[in-house]
Order: structure tokens, then sequence, then C-alpha cells
């Protein structure tokens, strides 16, 4: 099936490994995008971490292949608009559930995980994986997920959503390219679950607590312990 999408071209698998290994690989071959390619299954899909992401059939599994056109060192400030993209992607079938946007690329249905983004790099280009729970949700996580039925929502076909996604993706990447974060980053923190409330922050060895007081300049998280305010640019953030 082609999708005649707002922003990018799109690639279709029944089944695939990885639709982040797939981009990677293209990216590697010289291929430029942007591109969507989704899956309808993937045998070795993967999260945040070196997780696994367990998808399900029914659900949304892509991955947006694209080069960015700000430097380098500004391409992770896209996963803040591929959130703000999938939160409006959600507010579309969703209107009366509270939507929410996690630091740092997780998007909340009723405080629940309802997707989540994964940024890889290859060569000039950049792979923006995108997972959202359109029919079914895990179970057993340490986040508790949600799904659009329990919010007494139809599940969309996973093309649907996905020209939904692909139109509010390009107008936010639109913005970003010709104005930098500033309005990515006006964006998510009018979206942000638990600004100013008490936060959980994981590093990699060690976990920190305190007030949410939003993102600085470049999208790392702003953790007010009192006498000081923490910079953190990468981790996992837990509620309560």
């Amino acid at each position: 099936m082609t999708l005649n999408l707002k922003f990018g071209g799109t690639a279709e698998f029944p089944e695939i490994d990885s639709t982040n290994a797939e981009a990677l690989r293209r990216a590697a071959a010289g291929e430029t995008g942007p591109l969507w390619l989704r899956a309808d299954r993937q045998s070795a899909g993967r999260g945040r971490r070196g997780r696994a992401w367990e998808g399900g059939e029914g659900n949304l599994m892509t991955t947006l292949l694209i080069t960015p056109e700000r430097p380098r060192p500004e391409w992770a400030q896209l996963s803040f608009a591929a959130a703000i993209a999938v939160a409006d992607l959600a507010a579309h079938y969703a209107p009366h559930a509270a939507i929410a946007v996690k630091w740092p690329n997780d998007v909340l249905a009723e405080g629940r995980k309802l997707a989540g983004i994964l940024l890889e790099t290859s060569g000039a280009g950049l792979a923006i994986g995108i997972g959202v729970n359109l029919k079914s949700h895990p179970e057993g996580t340490e986040f508790p997920p949600i799904s659009l039925p329990v919010l007494g929502v139809k599940a969309p076909k996973p093309h649907e959503a996905l020209a939904v996604l692909a139109g509010h993706f390009g107008r936010w990447y639109e913005a970003w390219a010709a104005q930098g974060f500033a309005p990515l980053r006006d964006a998510w923190l009018a979206r942000a679950a638990h600004l100013g409330h008490p936060i959980r922050a994981r590093l990699t060895d060690t976990e920190h607590r305190g007030v949410f007081e939003g993102i600085d300049g470049e999208g790392a998280l702003l953790l007010n312990q009192g006498q000081t305010v923490r910079t953190i640019a990468a981790g996992e953030v837990f509620f309560g």
C-alpha cells in the first residue's frame, strides 16, 4: 500500500526485524529520506536502552528516515518533535483523554504510557522510531501502559494513524528547521506531565529526586533539588 502523506514517502512491510534497523540499513546505503517505514509485525523491535519493544499487531510500528536540515548536534531535538506529533495524533483520536508528554520521549494518556520514541543514526541519516499502542498494550512493564481501546476509542488502522502522524510531524519539523528548538520546547512544555511536581530521575548508576522544573534550551531535564538545579542530559523519569 502506498500512502499519500503530507510529509515523506512510505515503505510498508507485512513483517520485518525492526523498522529502525531497516531505516539504518537504507541510510548506510545512501538513502536520505524523508521516508516512513511501517511494519505490521516486527520480529526484533527495540526500544530505548536496548530493551525489546513489544509492538503487537494492529499497533503503529514506524520509523522516519530523514537527513535533518540543521547541524547534527541538534538532531536529538527531533525526539521532542516526534513526541509532540504523537501527542497530537493521540488527541486526534481521543480528544477527551488527558494526553501528555514525559521526558525524554514518551507520550502518556491518562498518566499511562501510550507511545515511545527511539532515535538512532547511521552516516548522514537519522532514524526516528515510533511505537504507538493503537490496539493493545503489553503487561508487566515498569511504567504502566495503555492503549486506545482502554480510553473507549476504536483503534484506527495503523496506516491511517501514520497518515495523521506524518502530517503533524511535518508541521513541527518545519518549525524546527526554520526556528530551531524554541517552538518545540514551548509546545513540549505545554504538554509536559508532572511539570512543577516531584519526580525521580534514574541515570545509569544513580537516581536523583527533585521537582521537575522544565527543560533547558538543549532539551536536558532541569531538576530542582532545593539548593541546586541539576541538569540531566540522559536518563529516565518516574513519578511519585
